[in-house]
């Protein structure tokens, strides 16, 4: 492994920066085993391999934990950061560079959040989320929430008594939320969310009131299924998605997941009535696998070798998604192909009918299905039931009613049923209270960056128009992806955009877009 910043570092901090990543290696391998066995779980473990399963991958995940938390990693911390406070001790002659200061200071964040929970509860959790996700996936089948509501007692009250653990200033969501988004809190998130909201409800009463109707019943014709796989390994391909590092293939709920940039795991679903699935997660999870893809494999093992926090790799996937993948310039090259692909489906749609129609803004009951209009409705929502769960204002049996009724006060529909209410995300399965509110960072990020990519990048729109998609996918690999956790999200913002987070590009963008689509007044 090449040691950050080795250079120009004393012989005497080579060595602890050599002796620190040596163990932070052997935790990461024990880590990326235990990830197989979750990729595993969620593509090709027979139904009854789930109890041994989730043995098999606690007691990993309690390895991995104690030798994060040994006294030999103590002991090197200890050397160079304050056991109190987490901040740097000073050093002669200056030893440390950027790359290795990042790195103990990401190490020291993972370690003292890892100092305060006891192996044993590490085990416990991590055995009771794999069993609870064999759960959810059976109650999704059955959309029968009262199936699933047994482990998800079990988990809230452990992802409680996690916030206890880890301790918070406000909120008990805070400590849970930080794991997820470094750094955030309700009290950052909220304001945020209500600027979206207050721009986002408006707009969309205007496309409600719209005379344009867009037909999108193509669509939802027949699609062989394997054709639509094919056609989605094509786009991930052009994208710059490695096969030879990378595999695409089906679970119940699409995801990336990742053991070494050199073996990088993508999932998608298929339904032969719906075109779009299958065809915007891969190019969704697409986004993810190419900045996985793209880490510096130098740093493997320590944390400038993984990505910086959800929010930043959402915007990787919601940037693929819908800022490339929903654009004109996109399909001016693909639609054609896919055309040939279905010719009996799509023959007789034309390109800007096409556009329109993977456009159309409709509230809809699932969140990974919405319009990127509507989708952060859906996170918000979610994010206000996680912390009324997590802070004990809401019970959760009672949560398909909660459910339903924030559904028709947010979006106007009510859903028919628990799969596609309150069941339809695995995220509480597997204990990521915290994790929703990142996918509208996410959408936020992903026009920032974007439209940095279009200032710095000549012609973009004329390369995309050409299916030429390399370029931005080496311009986020340099400017994103490699850096890992080098810097901190806002840093990383300010460094590649020149300012921190702003909700305001991707305001205006969206208002500009549907304003077109819809001939919208004033927009």
């Amino acid at each position: 492994m090449t040691i950050p910043g080795g250079d120009t570092l004393t012989v005497k901090t080579l060595k602890t920066v050599e002796d620190l990543t040596t163990r932070l290696l052997e935790i990461q391998r024990i880590n990326s085993a235990a990830a197989l066995l979750s990729w595993d779980q969620e593509t090709y473990m027979p139904t009854g391999g789930g109890e041994a399963r989730a043995e098999q991958i606690s007691t990993l995940q309690g390895i991995a934990h104690q030798k994060l938390v040994s006294p030999d990693i103590e002991r090197l911390l200890a050397a160079w950061i304050d056991s109190e406070t987490g901040e740097m001790r000073d050093s002669p002659g200056d030893a440390w560079d950027e790359p290795s200061r990042s790195l103990l200071r990401e190490v020291w964040r993972d370690y003292s959040r890892a100092k305060k929970l006891p192996s044993d509860f590490v085990v416990t959790l991590s055995r009771e989320c794999s069993l609870a996700q064999q759960v959810w996936a059976e109650a999704k089948k059955a959309s029968n929430f009262a199936m699933f509501l047994p482990n998800l007692r079990t988990i809230l009250s452990l992802k409680r008594q996690e916030a206890q653990y880890l301790g918070y200033k406000d909120s008990p969501y805070d400590a849970l939320l930080d794991v997820y988004e470094p750094g955030s809190t309700i009290a950052a998130l909220r304001p945020l969310f209500a600027q979206v909201k207050a721009r986002l409800v408006p707009l969309l009463q205007k496309i409600q009131n719209s005379s344009v109707q867009i037909d999108d019943a193509a669509l939802f014709r027949s699609f062989d299924v394997t054709r639509q796989m094919e056609f989605g390994r094509l786009v991930l391909m052009a994208m710059g998605y490695d096969f030879e590092r990378g595999r695409l293939d089906l679970s119940a709920h699409p995801f990336t997941t990742s053991f070494h940039p050199t073996d990088v795991r993508v999932t998608t679903r298929v339904f032969e009535h719906d075109l779009q699935s299958c065809l915007f997660s891969c190019i969704h999870e697409g986004g993810h696998g190419l900045y996985d893809q793209g880490l510096d494999t130098r740093y493997y093992g320590t944390p400038l070798g993984d990505s910086v926090s959800l929010g930043i790799h959402e915007s990787q996937s919601r940037m693929w998604e819908n800022c490339v993948g929903r654009s004109r310039s996109f399909w001016r090259f693909f639609y054609p192909l896919l055309q040939q692909t279905f010719p009996q489906q799509l023959g007789a749609l034309d390109g800007e009918q096409f556009y329109a129609a993977i456009n159309r803004v409709k509230p809809s009951m699932i969140r990974v299905e919405a319009d990127e209009l509507t989708y952060n409705l859906h996170i918000m929502l979610r994010f206000e039931i996680e912390q009324d769960l997590i802070e004990g204002r809401t019970n959760p049996e009672d949560l398909p009613g909660i459910w339903n009724r924030k559904m028709e006060e947010y979006l106007g529909i009510v859903p028919a049923n628990d799969a596609e209410g309150v069941l339809q995300d695995v995220h509480w399965s597997f204990g990521a209270f915290g994790y929703f509110p990142t996918y509208t960072l996410g959408n936020l990020y992903s026009v920032q960056f974007y439209e940095q990519a279009q200032r710095e990048i000549p012609r973009l729109e004329e390369k995309i128009t050409a299916g030429q998609l390399m370029e931005l996918r080496r311009w986020l690999e340099q400017k994103i992806h490699r850096w890992g956790r080098m810097f901190t999200p806002d840093h990383l913002a300010q460094r590649v955009t020149g300012k921190s987070l702003d909700p305001e590009p991707f305001l205006s963008y969206v208002e500009k877009k549907y304003g077109e689509i819809y001939r919208l007044t004033g927009s």
